[in-house]
């Protein structure tokens, strides 16, 4: 039974039916079994389980200024579980007596369930789909899932903006865990809107791969890192796979090979990566295939070196490298049957590779400048380029992200003299991408991986490119 503390902040049955038609900004917690809440709750309620994790991830997300009322069967279990969410600073109440007392009207149904972003990949360009950010405006215009609208979530009990949110359409709300995002449905539900969560958030939307065809003999496979614009490839002929930059999860890789009836015989990167942990390491253990690295980097692990002007044959195709440094100093690029060239984060479609991110830019923009004129431009005009990253503004054509050298000579950048163009490229600040120190270890193997970290550590935009050279 409630004791008398407690009884200072019960709500009695009329008290809750009062607040439910004024449109205050209130939540409802129905703490009973799921199967119950099920079959009749006080609409506008939603299920929720109070544990360790409830109290570790919900609850400091919730703003201690809106009134909190739990519900449920008898009122003891609810009279306890507000004075503990009270001594956390929150506004908490509990229904009198329980739902044994309420004897107005209930409803029916299930809570949402998460959308996994697996499933919002499906939906992404779907109009009557409407993704809402719940994060600040700041976090928001840092990055975010393209089409999604941003109301914060303190911002969202106010019945000014919640009319902005429109109730023919399927919300899926978004934070970078999912946590501010659950307690964003509440509110929602309160209102009578349905919200799902976007599962994992953030964190898990940029995990997402998804691979597309790009072109025949020799055959490429585009991987895309949806969420942040990562781009990897797998280069096929006559069976014999070459998987270029690969991404986490690596399990992708040999889906892949496997729709394309080939088998995955080398791995490579075209540089030490710092916006994305590298999965070659991992995609070598499952496959047992050789790794190869740039000679020209610093490693602290294991692989086969490749220098400039090696080549290596697979299938009925070659593949020839180029030592283009000026992103790093090791970066590589891979030209395969004179035809395609992949050029890592040398030379983009829209815009050229940082030469910031080892702190020598003066110098990596000297040498990024030697390896786009005197390198990667002397390729033939039709020479197709595919990068490894591609920007937000830019539009894939059929999927796929990808250019010509002939094309890239349009670039601003690109008809600097050398001097000029030194200058303008160290005058550019860039935000550097989120933990790249750590990510730049981890992919040098000087730190262990942990894997269920990745998520977090590649969480953000990538920004590897001079935007706004």
């Amino acid at each position: 039974m409630p004791d008398q503390t407690s009884k200072e902040f019960e709500i009695t049955p009329d008290e809750l039916y009062a607040l439910l038609q004024k449109k205050e900004s209130l939540l409802l917690f129905d703490l009973r079994l799921q199967d119950i809440y099920k079959e009749g709750h006080i609409n506008g309620s939603v299920h929720a389980v109070c544990d360790a994790r409830t109290k570790e991830t919900l609850m400091p997300k919730i703003p201690k200024n809106v009134k909190l009322v739990l519900i449920d069967e008898d009122g003891a279990m609810s009279a306890e579980t507000a004075t503990m969410m009270r001594s956390f600073g929150l506004d908490a109440h509990y229904l009198k007596g329980g739902m044994k007392s309420w004897t107005k009207e209930l409803v029916k149904g299930s809570p949402p369930d998460a959308i996994n972003p697996d499933e919002l990949s499906q939906k992404l360009h779907d109009p009557n789909v409407y993704l809402l950010d719940v994060r600040d405006p700041d976090e928001f215009s840092e990055y975010n899932i393209p089409g999604s609208k941003n109301i914060p979530l303190s911002d969202l009990f106010k019945l000014e903006n919640i009319s902005k949110i429109p109730h023919d359409k399927e919300i899926i709300t978004v934070c970078p865990h999912g946590n501010m995002a659950t307690v964003a449905t509440f509110a929602l539900a309160r209102n009578g809107i349905k919200a799902h969560v976007l599962k994992d958030g953030l964190a898990g939307w940029s995990q997402v791969l998804k691979s597309t065809s790009a072109e025949e003999n020799p055959t490429v496979i585009q991987v895309e890192k949806i969420g942040k614009g990562c781009l990897s490839h797998v280069v096929i002929s006559e069976n014999d796979a070459i998987v270029i930059d690969p991404l986490y999860p690596a399990e992708k890789y040999l889906e892949v090979a496997k729709e394309q009836g080939a088998k995955i015989t080398r791995i490579i990167d075209t540089h030490q990566h710092a916006d994305h942990v590298s999965a070659a390491q991992q995609l070598a253990n499952l496959t047992g295939s050789p790794m190869y690295e740039s000679k020209f980097e610093t490693w602290d692990r294991s692989a086969n070196f490749l220098d400039d002007g090696q080549e290596i044959k697979f299938g009925n195709s070659k593949l020839r490298v180029i030592h283009t440094p000026g992103h790093t100093p090791g970066s590589l690029s891979f030209v395969v049957d004179e035809k395609y060239v992949f050029t890592g984060d040398i030379l983009f479609i829209e815009n050229i590779g940082r030469p910031d991110l080892r702190d020598d830019a003066e110098e990596f923009a000297v040498q990024l400048y030697d390896s786009l004129h005197n390198k990667l431009l002397k390729l033939p005009p039709d020479t197709v380029v595919f990068p490894t990253h591609h920007g937000a503004s830019v539009t894939s054509v059929n999927g796929i992200f990808s250019t010509t050298i002939e094309k890239t000579k349009e670039h601003d950048i690109l008809n600097l003299p050398k001097e000029k163009f030194v200058k303008q490229i160290v005058g550019v600040s860039v935000p550097r991408p989120m933990n790249y120190q750590k990510i730049i270890q981890i992919n040098k193997g000087t730190i262990p991986l942990i894997p269920s970290d990745i998520p977090d550590l590649e969480l953000g935009s990538n920004r590897c490119s001079i935007a706004g050279a």
